[in-house]
């Protein structure tokens, strides 16, 4: 049983901090065990290439890149930062990218940039039109606005990453062709919300993930998480369609390789 991995930031300084032997000894552990595959998602065009660097040492690790949200703030000249986000899409192939993002809009801090956030989600999808690949939304506290949004760019295809909107929400994404993935936060215990969201999207459209080194699954909540604890995440989903683990695990890996574009 091979699992998929279709989110983290193992370029995050929370592994070094926080790990002895840092990024790269998790990761040499997680390969040589259940995971099968890896994708690495930058949030920024500075990160881009440590994230992408970081894919190029793992034969199965691929990379994402785009501008967060939150991180978009930071910018001042989005003309500028697009065309930098487009030279770094110019090798893609080379750098193993396969995917924008991740992107979307993020509206939890009370001093955010609604109208600049939007511009950036748009010019990205629109980037995403262009060349043909498929995104990663961030969706967080935001829920209509991106819905609206990715309804407006209905050649665009793509994964809601840790999906915290709506059973009805999902239900028309997936209609559009959108896949749901899954993080930790279907282990929890107050995540009555998710939990059903997870019951009634079709197992051809769910994907899961890790969001490392953040959102830890129960029993290890709150700790450094890393693809090794994928497994929590993945008999959650399991266990709301009455499936078995090892048959879900080959059912997510499968769809994240197509959606993604990636020969298993």
């Amino acid at each position: 049983m091979k699992l998929f991995d279709s989110h983290a930031h193992y370029y995050d300084e929370r592994f070094a901090n926080e790990h002895n032997g840092g990024a790269e000894d998790i990761l040499s552990a997680v390969f040589s065990g259940d995971v099968g595959w890896i994708i690495n998602v930058g949030t920024n065009n500075e990160n881009a290439e440590r994230c992408v660097a970081q894919a190029l040492r793992y034969k199965n690790m691929y990379a994402a890149v785009g501008i967060h949200p939150t991180d978009c703030q930071e910018y001042s000249d989005i003309d500028s930062e697009i065309s930098r986000l487009k030279d770094i899409l110019s090798k893609r192939e080379e750098k193993k990218i396969i995917a924008i993002g991740e992107i979307g809009l993020d509206y939890h801090y009370d001093d955010t940039d609604k109208p600049k956030q939007q511009a950036f989600f748009e010019r990205q999808l629109v980037l995403a039109t262009e060349l043909d690949m498929p995104v990663i939304i961030h969706d967080r506290d935001a829920h209509g606005d991106v819905f609206d949004t990715v309804r407006s760019y209905p050649g665009v295809r793509g994964v809601f990453h840790s999906y915290s909107g709506s059973a009805e929400m999902a239900k028309e994404l997936v209609k559009m062709g959108w896949y749901i993935s899954f993080s930790g936060v279907l282990t929890f215990k107050n995540a009555a919300k998710v939990k059903e969201v997870a019951e009634i999207v079709q197992t051809d459209r769910v994907l899961i993930e890790t969001d490392c080194p953040y959102l830890a699954p129960h029993p290890h909540r709150g700790e450094l998480n890393h693809s090794g604890l994928m497994h929590y995440t993945l008999e959650a989903l399991a266990g709301v369609h009455g499936a078995d683990a090892e048959n879900m695990a080959k059912i997510t890996a499968e769809n994240a390789a197509k959606l993604f574009g990636i020969g298993l």
